[in-house]
């Protein structure tokens, strides 16, 4: 490890110099106090009720409170000349001049527009109406709704440009984010930031989310420079609005169900189509074939009763996958205080089964967000946030293809586990071969000291430490199984599990966040001036150890000391980095019409070497808000149009630790001395280092406007926008002959093109509010200049392709006779009837050869990844009642139909799926079926031509889905006050419910390790 690199030079010597700065400011408070008032009042709607929970603050200071249940409020040290700034979700804001009053009271109405709401972006908020760069923001709770344990599961089809893939429905699966496509070849996964600190998405329970921004541009997230060239998310979590003394309680319980099951052929279709397989490869002769005898696989089902052990019929995905988990959640939050503090903490507590025996994911959530004015120019936020997790699994888990044909038996008829193929048991391995658990914490914390010595100006000082760790043991258990007949007799042990065998391991990491922000926001008549500057140091450490035996004698006790001395295993490794940072924003606006907005970030990455560790990222974007101007009449039909143009860079180098030096690797050898066998400790440079790599850096081009119609019922917003990232950290190949890793280089280029839109109807008809919004979005990214082309297996990156895009052979169908295998390219001599036939593309002259080669034929087949994503959102309220539906798709993707949802025999054992049953061309078709055939011939010599990879094998995996439906109803005021409490609501909802897709019968469009489940919930929220 290199400490040199971080010592002195990043975080503590900065640190030093915020805390000065932030002393020097506070020293600056001694400036003469404006004559304070008391000021009181009452907050009401036009119907004249009070409303509770309305934001009341005084315009430019920290000095704030809430409504209380009758709509009234009290603040004290308010300047006589104040202004009062009163604010509510779903109404329009109102700004009030004190003027001395003693009693200030407010009148909100109803607000169909969203351009006053307020949007957190990089170190700071801004009002929607403001925004100059491409900045998507949810509130909280839509997400909640989503009824998700993983918060990042919950943002699939809620925001244009966002495509959120969950490979695993599992709780305790993360699902994969990218924002406006691929940016790099690398790690393109975008930056989280937690009130203003780095963290991880999933470490945030939905319920605590107050609202979630998406940077999406370069205007908006460069000034998060070097981790944000693939978007950033901004969380901003619930805090206290109001002195009054609320607890919320919510519990919610319900059942998990696979949405789909793979289905496979029954023991006799497996039987037919096995002697098929043989027919086929031994063309009808030879003592393999039948393997199976005709009169045994029709008489299959009375022989099956009479002797289930000769006999087996075992659906193995049937026998292994529950019908239905339970869930359940309870979340309990506090919320209040004083004019002087005010708190929110919450507890949540997340429990689900998983989908087969043994497996289960339990969650505790706790967070405590305080606020104290200490008194008109100070003011602190402590910020405590834990997570604690325990995920059990088996040490062996099964996924959709299990692999076993129905022909042999999981359990003998008297509860004995059985042979399956002679050891190979999924059931047995499932429920007998061993558990694995995994503890995870996580523990976060945040100080900030808010000081504002002028009108306009505040300065901020945030320290914020992070502790992770978890640890993991995976007990194995050797097993044996005995004969039908005899359980006294072992007759062998079960794959995987012919030994005992105990695996621990340990992780921890740490890093500490500082910041010095200040802001500035100052208005000149019409001229509008915010100011950001800031600095922040970042530093991370992390640690893990692993250690694990075998040949255990007992299987009770899953502890090191009891295993065998001479089987026992020990390693251990760590790494650290860190960066610094110095950022700035100029936002300036004239008459609220004109924008203009400036970033810069300088950022410093201990990843590279000192001559070329820093980057400067800029950015520049501008508005035009076109309805404001004279020459455009006003009326109900446009409310609001505004355009927007940006440009910015941002920066990348999540590229590992030390990439710039000829680091040494440590292992052990085993050595002859003598007759003796000895171990040793050895050392080598693993990596060829190129010193002077850097930062890669995209380069972003936004053009998008913002428009409002019918009196701001009808809402749209669009971007069209271009990345060029430049200067890849590519690991190009170097000669074998000096024997080291490929070094990491500054050469690829990649340019993605996109465009998005979201579209949203608010209105009312009478006492029924409803609306609907939808997004879509579309990107593209193509290769440039690479150096090389990089094979991955069935894809492929080179320049002008598209980002692994798929590459194969061309198909033309399926041979129907002889004569056209004679008379066509092959790719092998062995290719008869029923093979897939491929396209003669070219040759070593550029010319087709009569030949079928993978050097030749292969050409791209289109890209791999899911275009025209969309979401939608329909929302209905009535009197208590409200009901909402979400729906989340693909609009087209070339998917692949893999070995596991087609092929037959992977291994003679192994399944057949029911897919192909009765869609295969075969001797037994007639020439119109095999003509109209899906599937290829059943063979396992002809598989090196009918499972290469071609387009054959592509379909369009496009799929609609049924994210979540709810039905709610909040009593009347009248129960709830009989009841003693503020609100009662009940509700039910679903999620994952359906989709439609042209995937095979049985297979989920999304998930291919662990099912998509189909949830069902029904909950109690209570408001005391």
């Amino acid at each position: 490890m290199e400490k040199s690199i971080l010592s002195g030079f990043f975080v503590p010597a900065s640190f030093r110099l915020q805390l000065s700065l932030l002393i020097f400011f506070c020293g600056c408070a001694q400036e003469l106090l404006a004559q304070t008032i008391s000021v009181s009042g009452k907050v009401v709607d036009s119907f004249q009720n009070g409303i509770p929970g309305v934001t009341v603050l005084v315009k430019g200071s920290s000095n704030g409170t809430s409504t209380d249940v009758d709509g009234r409020y009290r603040l004290s040290d308010v300047p006589a000349d104040a202004v009062l700034a009163f604010s509510f979700v779903g109404l329009t804001a109102q700004e009030i001049r004190v003027d001395g009053q003693s009693e200030v009271n407010a009148t909100l109405v109803e607000d169909n527009s969203t351009l006053g709401e307020v949007v957190v972006v990089g170190y700071g908020t801004v009002q929607k109406k403001d925004l100059t760069g491409a900045i998507a923001a949810i509130d909280g709770k839509s997400l909640a709704e989503r009824k998700t344990v993983r918060l990042s599961q919950a943002l699939q089809g809620a925001v244009s440009g966002v495509m959120v893939t969950r490979g695993s429905g599992a709780s305790d699966a993360s699902a994969t984010i990218r924002i406006r496509g691929i940016t790099t070849i690398g790690d393109s996964n975008p930056l989280v930031i937690i009130d203003g600190i780095p963290g991880n998405l999933d470490w945030v329970n939905p319920n605590d989310v107050e609202s979630i921004s998406v940077l999406k541009d370069a205007a908006s997230a460069s000034i998060y420079g070097s981790r944000a060239a693939s978007g950033v998310i901004l969380i901003t979590t619930k805090r206290s609005k109001s002195t009054q003394l609320n607890l919320d309680y919510t519990m919610e319980f319900g059942m998990d169900q696979p949405t789909r099951l793979p289905k496979y052929a029954n023991a006799q279709d497996y039987m037919r189509i096995h002697n098929e397989l043989k027919w086929n490869d031994n063309n009808n002769t030879g003592s393999e074939y039948p393997v199976f005898a005709k009169d045994v696989i029709d008489n299959y089902p009375a022989l099956h009763r009479e002797d289930p052990h000769l006999y087996p019929n075992t659906d193995w995905l049937g026998l292994l996958v529950k019908k239905s988990a339970p869930r359940q959640s309870h979340a309990l939050s506090v919320s209040g205080g004083s004019d002087k503090i005010k708190t929110k903490a919450s507890l949540v507590y997340d429990k689900t089964d998983g989908l087969y025996n043994r497996r289960s994911y339990d969650r505790v959530t706790v967070r405590a967000n305080t606020d104290f004015t200490i008194n008109k120019y100070l003011s602190l936020e402590v910020d405590l946030n834990a997570i604690y997790s325990i995920s059990e699994t088996p040490t062996f888990n099964i996924s959709p293809s299990i692999g076993v044909a129905p022909i042999y038996a999981a359990l003998w008829s008297d509860g004995r586990i059985g042979e399956g193929k002679t050891g190979v048991n999924p059931y047995a391995r499932l429920n007998y071969g061993g558990d694995s658990q995994t503890n995870a914490g996580v523990s976060r914390g945040k100080i900030a000291l808010h000081f504002a010595p002028l009108k306009g100006l505040r300065v901020s000082g945030v320290f914020s430490p992070e502790l992770y760790s978890s640890k993991t043991k995976a007990f194995t258990k050797k097993l044996s199984y005995t004969t039908a007949n005899d359980p006294n007799v072992i007759a062998g042990y079960i794959e995987g599990l012919t030994q005992t065998s105990l695996s621990e391991s340990r992780s921890e990491n740490y890093n500490i966040t500082s910041q010095l922000l200040l802001n500035y926001d100052k208005s000149f008549g019409k001229h509008n001036l915010n100011l950001m500057a800031g600095n922040e140091n970042y530093s991370f450490f992390s640690e893990s150890l692993s250690a694990w035996r075998n040949q255990y004698n007992l299987t009770s006790f899953p502890y090191l000391d009891l295993g065998n001395q001479n089987f026992q295993y020990n390693s251990g490794s760590a790494y650290e980095n860190a960066y610094r940072s110095f950022f700035g924003r100029v936002m300036y606006n004239f008459a609220n019409r004109y924008y203009l907005q400036v970033n810069g970030r300088a950022d410093g990455s201990s990843r590279f070497h000192k001559d070329y560790r820093w980057g400067f990222f800029p950015s520049l974007s501008a508005g035009w808000v076109i309805s404001d101007e004279p020459f455009v009449k006003s009326g109900n039909m446009l409310s609001f149009l505004k355009l927007r143009a940006s440009y910015g860079t941002l920066g990348n180098e999540r590229i590992g630790n030390y990439p710039y030096q000829s680091t040494i690797g440590f292992d052990n050898a085993l050595f002859f001395v003598g007759s003796n066998v000895t171990s040793t400790q050895t050392a080598a440079i693993q990596r060829y280092a190129i010193s002077n790599i850097s930062w890669e850096t995209t380069a972003s081009y936004d053009i998008g406007v913002d428009a409002n119609f019918f009196d701001n019922r009808l809402t749209f917003t669009g971007d069209i926008y271009k990345k060029t990232t430049r200067d890849m950290l590519l690991a190009l190949a170097i000669p074998e002959y000096i024997g080291l890793q490929n070094p990491d280089q500054n050469t690829g280029k990649m340019h993605t093109k996109g465009w998005e839109f979201d579209l949203g109807w608010n209105d009312k008809i009478g006492q029924v509010g409803y609306s609907v919004s939808f997004n879509l979005s579309d990107s593209k990214s193509v290769m440039g200049y690479l150096g090389g082309t990089q094979f991955l297996g069935s894809q492929v990156k080179f320049e002008g392709s598209q980002f692994n895009e798929w590459y194969g052979y061309q198909a033309e169908g399926i041979y129907q006779t002889q004569e056209e295998v004679d008379n066509s390219a092959r790719l092998s001599a062995q290719v008869k009837p029923g093979d897939i036939r491929y396209a003669d593309i070219s040759g070593p002259d550029g010319v087709p050869d009569g030949k079928i080669s993978a050097e030749y034929d292969r050409v791209l087949l289109g890209g791999s990844l899911p275009r025209f994503l969309y979401g939608s959102n329909l929302r209905f309220n009535y009197g208590g009642f409200d009901f909402s539906m979400v729906f989340q798709g693909i609009g087209y993707q070339k998917s692949q139909l893999t070995d596991n949802m087609i092929r037959p025999f992977r291994a003679e054992y192994i399944e057949v799926p029911e897919e192909i049953v009765g869609k295969y061309w075969s001797q037994y078709n007639s020439e119109e079926g095999n003509r109209e055939a899906r599937y290829p011939r059943i063979s396992s010599i002809g598989n090196s031509n009918n499972y290469a990879f071609s387009n054959h094998w592509l379909f369009n995996g496009r799929y609609l889905r049924m994210k979540n439906i709810t039905v709610g109803y909040n009593f009347p005021k009248v129960v709830a006050e009989k009841l003693k409490i503020q609100n009662l609501r009940l509700y039910v909802a679903g999620s994952d419910l359906f989709s439609f897709d042209k995937y095979p019968k049985g297979w989920d469009p999304e998930a291919s390790s662990y099912w998509i489940p189909r949830s069902f919930f029904g909950g109690l929220a209570i408001k005391f």
